[in-house]
């Protein structure tokens, strides 16, 4: 629902900026993700439920669980209440960065550097995270790829292509955007990777969509499209073997 909520948003931000000339704002990506997202956001555990009924269904003690557990961790310490601020100053921002120019890169840098310095995480509590350093040096490799492929007019070939073939067809606007949202979201077989899908597809789909189609409306439609597809397989993401692993699901 967010543009900050994964990595690959803000990279989709700057190839719509490159591919079609549209500024995605936090506030236009929460605007036009919010709806479907809180149907989802209901619907999901309800079909769930369906699909998939918990073993558990009561825990009578629970309340008296969390209240217990609550006061033996005693009150907030300072360094909670340090986290706290910096979680609501992010949001706050991130919201506000249409009317602050603060991008999101210097927010985070900002929360970065308030914890380090009221010692809420070390440096090596930094180090450790090897997630967020993979993805670094992953995106920063991947976004330098999709420039030299759209330097060297591999992108702009493909979406001729695709357009070409789309156009064709003779569909209408509306039936063609369908299309190559249907062939954006069913790629992703072929990746492990969301933000390697997005560096190597997402400037080439928004250009041929556009065509024909309220920017804007393609822009975010297709980073929202970044996402969705990560549930396909078991290996969608960094998370989906995770899940896998769990041994709830079968790979079928």
């Amino acid at each position: 629902m967010f543009l900050t909520s994964m990595a690959g948003n803000p990279l989709c931000v700057g190839l719509a900026a490159t591919a079609v000339g549209v500024e995605i704002t936090w506030m236009n990506w929460a605007v036009a993700a919010i709806v479907p997202g809180l149907i989802s956001l209901f619907l999901v555990p309800v079909l769930m439920l369906k699909l998939s009924p918990p073993e558990i269904r009561d825990i009578p003690d629970a309340r008296d669980l969390a209240i217990n557990e609550l006061e033996k961790m005693g009150p907030m310490s300072l360094q909670e209440k340090v986290l706290a601020f910096v979680f609501v100053m992010c949001l706050a921002l991130w919201a506000t960065g249409s009317w602050t120019k603060l991008g999101a890169t210097p927010v985070a840098m900002l929360a970065v550097a308030i914890m380090l310095i009221a010692k809420v995480l070390d440096w090596k509590d930094i180090l450790s995270e090897k997630g967020a350093w993979d993805a670094m040096f992953w995106m920063g490799g991947l976004v330098a790829l999709a420039t030299a492929l759209a330097k060297s007019g591999f992108i702009a070939w493909i979406a001729k292509l695709i357009g070409t073939a789309v156009a064709a067809a003779d569909m209408g606007w509306v039936a063609s955007f369908v299309l190559i949202s249907l062939i954006y979201i069913y790629s992703h077989y072929c990746f492990a990777s969301v933000t390697a899908r997005i560096s190597a597809m997402y400037a080439a789909f928004v250009a041929v969509a556009a065509c024909g189609v309220p920017a804007m409306l393609v822009a975010i439609t297709f980073g929202c499209f970044a996402n969705l597809p990560i549930s396909l397989t078991h290996y969608g993401n960094g998370c989906g073997p995770v899940y896998f692993g769990a041994g709830y699901v079968s790979q079928g």
